[in-house]
């Protein structure tokens, strides 16, 4: 089924129109191929059976403690996933098991929370420094999360704009718990808090999900320099455009520079065709579907 499935990949990032340093960082990556597959612009990739890897990562920090820091989540979740696909820890998903990719991907990010703490912890410059994350890794059709943060994954079918991960934020907390709803959440001055990050803790609680995808679906990854400011429909009606995706891609930063651009924006784009992939029916599950895969 491999070689019948496609993925369109475009990725973009924009400092804003506030702040001087672009603390965001992207990648996408054929783990197939061993190596990223974004060299600026749309890019075409035909999943093998080790998959495909896509990371947001919002760092923070003072000067250029969050650029780093989210330079080295990115680095890191990608070497380890490409090691894994190159030695035998590979075999398993390359038989077809999903758990075993999933569980991977989930490490991949707990080593990058332990690496950049130690880092910190090592060089007083550099204390504090921390980053969000949404690493996606794709395996056949199904789409694997590991969240940490506040950056997000969206999903984009038939007209429909869902969210797959979950802010780990006081926000989200609160709208949870019930304590304010989600109007009062859109005007809160609390939308920035965030309850995790990779960096500051030695351990982190990754949030692991995962999404059967369909042939026409659109896979959306985002700093919060985007959602925070671009409602969840706004972002659904520009991507199921039948466009170019660096458009797309283009006009959804510029439309959050248009509110003020008051944080970095990265947008990560992926559109799922070929074959290999199902037509949607009403019987699938959108959103947030954890996925243990501990013992």
């Amino acid at each position: 089924m491999s070689g019948q499935l496609r993925l369109r990949v475009c990725g973009m990032t924009h400092p804003g129109r506030v702040r001087s340093e672009n603390q965001d960082r992207f990648v996408a990556a054929d783990l197939e191929a061993r190596g990223a597959i974004l060299d600026g612009g749309e890019e075409e990739v035909r999943p093998g059976p080790r998959g495909v890897l896509l990371v947001v990562a919002d760092g923070m920090g003072g000067e250029a403690a969050g650029g780093l820091a989210s330079e080295i989540a990115v680095d890191r979740i990608l070497d380890r996933m490409v090691e894994g696909a190159q030695d035998g820890e590979a075999t398993l998903s390359i038989q077809g098991d999903p758990r075993h990719f999933a569980g991977r991907l989930k490490r991949a990010v707990e080593e990058a929370n332990l690496f950049i703490h130690r880092h910190s912890e090592e060089n007083p410059a550099f204390r504090g420094m921390g980053t969000t994350v949404t690493a996606a890794g794709v395996l056949q059709d199904e789409l694997f999360l590991a969240q940490v943060g506040d950056s997000r994954a969206y999903l984009v079918r038939e007209g429909e704009t869902v969210q797959l991960t979950r802010d780990q934020s006081l926000l989200q907390h609160l709208l949870d718990s019930g304590q304010i709803t989600e109007e009062e959440a859109e005007r809160s001055e609390r939308r920035n808090v965030i309850l995790q990050a990779l960096g500051p803790s030695p351990t982190v609680n990754v949030d692991l999900t995962v999404q059967r995808v369909r042939r026409g679906d659109a896979l959306v990854l985002c700093s919060d320099g985007l959602s925070g400011l671009v409602r969840r429909e706004e972002i659904g009606r520009l991507v199921a455009e039948d466009r170019n995706l660096e458009e797309v891609c283009s006009d959804l930063i510029a439309l959050a520079n248009g509110r003020g651009g008051p944080d970095n924006v990265t947008v990560l784009l992926a559109r799922f065709e070929g074959p290999g992939f199902l037509d949607p029916h009403d019987g699938d599950r959108m959103g947030h579907q954890s996925f243990p895969v501990d013992g």
